[in-house]
């Protein structure tokens, strides 16, 4: 029998986790918070980050990371992009050659601008990797919603390999060899989501949200094809469709920060009310600096950071945005 670790305790690992316990996997998951580890192993549940969930009896919750990824076969990084670094190099020293590494994470390091495919080549440069993306509620997944995601890889054999691992009635996987355009897509829509989550709490309707999709993945685009992605990825689940889900669905926790700033709280209070990482903070803030790197604008990008960083006013952002210098639709 395979045994899985998953890395991080949060909605979308523990669910995961549970999709693959219920599978007849062995699975283990290390959480940071001592209060869901043992929630978790006695009660079945996760209280602090999935409530109102019945997790499955056999899935088995650590508080060390080395005893959870001992002997797996396959590691599933489910912790925020700030922290999976730290995550991985903590249990280096216990993962084999050759272990398949599944991210689950949707952001990239500030710092570096790398994307979680690029820490994982320096932190595990040993183990074969695939990057899960593509629209994808925790909550809708654990009440076994049909879902589609992707996992890209450029070993064939790896995205293979999570495709079987993870797929099952409610929940089908696609391969795709593009991991950087999977991971862009799924990294920058989380900043889109905080725009649309801004027109939101203005009240404001159709026009401006499909305008915003639509001009949203275009920034997507732009971005991942001058970085060497495939053009095609966008098009697709990690891109349009992870797009859609983000800024249009209510439980998405980029969007809901959108429109709370729109009614005048502030990045600091909102941040104290959630425990929850909204990526797309650190997304915007990265993301001017991916965008001078490659020589692209991503404006939409650009008055997000403004909203967040510096106390931009939501109504002049995007009346900065509408006033913009003409252009033709399609333009690089």
């Amino acid at each position: 029998m395979t045994t899985v670790a998953v890395l991080g305790a949060g909605s979308w690992g523990t669910t995961l986790a549970d999709l693959l316990a219920r599978k007849g996997l062995a699975v283990r998951i290390w959480a940071y918070e001592p209060e869901v580890v043992e929630a978790s192993n006695r009660r079945h549940e996760n209280p602090l980050l999935l409530p109102r969930a019945a997790l499955a009896p056999s899935l088995r919750a650590h508080q060390d990371a080395g005893e959870a990824v001992s002997g797996a076969g396959v590691i599933l990084s489910a912790a925020p992009s700030h922290a999976a670094r730290a995550v991985l190099a903590a249990v280096a020293d216990d993962v084999a050659a050759g272990t398949l590494l599944l991210s689950a994470t949707k952001g990239l390091e500030c710092d570096t601008l790398l994307f979680m495919s690029q820490v994982a080549a320096q932190v595990l440069p040993k183990a074969r990797f695939a990057a899960l993306s593509g629209p994808s509620f925790a909550r809708e997944v654990f009440e076994r919603q049909p879902t589609a995601i992707v996992a890209a890889s450029t070993d064939a054999g790896a995205a293979r390999e999570a495709q079987e691992l993870l797929a099952c009635g409610y929940f089908r996987v696609y391969s795709n060899p593009d991991v950087l355009g999977t991971e862009i897509g799924g990294a920058l829509k989380n900043v889109i989501a905080i725009a649309a989550g801004v027109l939101e709490g203005l009240g404001m309707g159709h026009n401006p949200l499909a305008a915003l999709v639509t001009r949203g993945l275009a920034e997507i685009a732009r971005l991942g094809t001058a970085l060497g992605a495939d053009a095609r990825t966008f098009s697709g689940l990690a891109g349009l469709g992870d797009l859609i889900l983000t800024t249009t669905g209510a439980l998405s926790r980029n969007r809901a920060l959108g429109v709370a700033l729109a009614r005048g709280e502030t990045l600091a209070d909102y941040t104290t009310r959630h425990r929850s990482i909204a990526e797309g903070v650190n997304t915007a803030r990265a993301a001017g600096r991916l965008a001078a790197r490659a020589g692209v604008e991503l404006p939409i990008s650009a008055k997000v950071a403004e909203l967040l960083f510096e106390a931009k006013s939501p109504r002049q952002a995007i009346a900065e945005l509408m006033e913009r210098t003409l252009k033709p639709e399609q333009w690089t």
